[in-house]
């Protein structure tokens, strides 16, 4: 029952990333969502569904269009994959917490159907940013306004006002601090986008875990950035997106940051 339940989540997931490029294409070129059938952005050629099976057909066309064997851009199989692992470490993360129960399934479903939704705002958050130095408004408006009608929801259903008052409290917060850094450097440090990101943060996240969230996310740039450096890649006048690290510390503050609380707190009593 475990391992279906996982293969389930990897293989959703990874065609769940293939619909995800789809739509970071469309976003790059400006095109409708609506506008029909997958094509080659080299050849315009439709494509198959044999064409768009996740990372296998990467594999087999050997990295190439079947029909103009232009070379297809790893950036799809590396979604796919990645889409997998995420939705499989959402489904992980709650049946771990309830034990396989399918009562207890149930009544989880839409905080797990709500996180993958918002995972996959952010893997699209993750891709632009780190290509375009951009987080496009069209996607990171309606992340926060789904975040936000989930908090009520969820505060409604546990007859709880502090769930909606952590979370926004939490996101003004991050948000502010971000304006702030952004108002200090002029734009030169942090851009818009990273405030509307971090707004979006705190919803999905509250106290105390989006402190862990963003202490992750410095501390991940700050590695890559002196590594980038050091590999001369970089200088200390390049623009490196941030977009990219709030989105990796988010993950990492959603499946571990109960875990790294309960560290530093033992560490601190210890």
């Amino acid at each position: 029952m475990e391992i279906g339940f996982y293969l389930f989540a990897f293989i959703l997931g990874s065609i769940v990333g293939s619909f995800l490029n789809c739509i970071i294409y469309r976003i790059e070129t400006k095109q409708s969502f609506l506008k029909g059938r997958s094509f080659c952005p080299a050849c315009k050629h439709k494509l198959n569904f044999f064409d768009l099976i996740p990372f296998f057909s990467f594999l087999f066309l050997k990295g190439k269009c079947r029909y103009c064997k232009t070379k297809i851009s790893l950036q799809y199989p590396l979604v796919e994959i990645a889409t997998g692992l995420i939705f499989l470490s959402v489904i992980i993360y709650h049946l771990s917490l309830i034990s396989y129960q399918l009562s207890l399934i149930i009544d989880q479903l839409p905080l797990i159907v709500y996180q993958l939704l918002i995972a996959c705002f952010l893997i699209i958050v993750f891709v632009y940013d780190l290509k375009h130095s951009i987080i496009p408004d069209k996607v990171i408006f309606p992340a926060i306004a789904i975040a936000f009608i989930y908090n009520v929801y969820a505060m409604f259903v546990s007859n709880n006002v502090s769930i909606i008052l952590n979370s926004v409290s939490a996101a003004m917060i991050a948000a502010g601090f971000f304006l702030f850094i952004v108002l200090i450097s002029k734009g030169k440090w942090m851009g818009i986008g990273d405030i509307k990101l971090a707004f979006l943060m705190g919803l999905l996240l509250g106290f105390p875990n989006i402190l862990i969230a963003l202490f992750l996310s410095f501390l991940i740039g700050a590695i890559i950035g002196v590594g980038l450096i050091l590999a001369k890649n970089k200088n200390f006048k390049s623009e490196i997106p941030f977009g990219p690290f709030l989105v990796t510390g988010t993950f990492m503050a959603l499946f571990w940051g109960e875990k790294i609380i309960d560290w530093y707190l033992n560490i601190l009593i210890f």
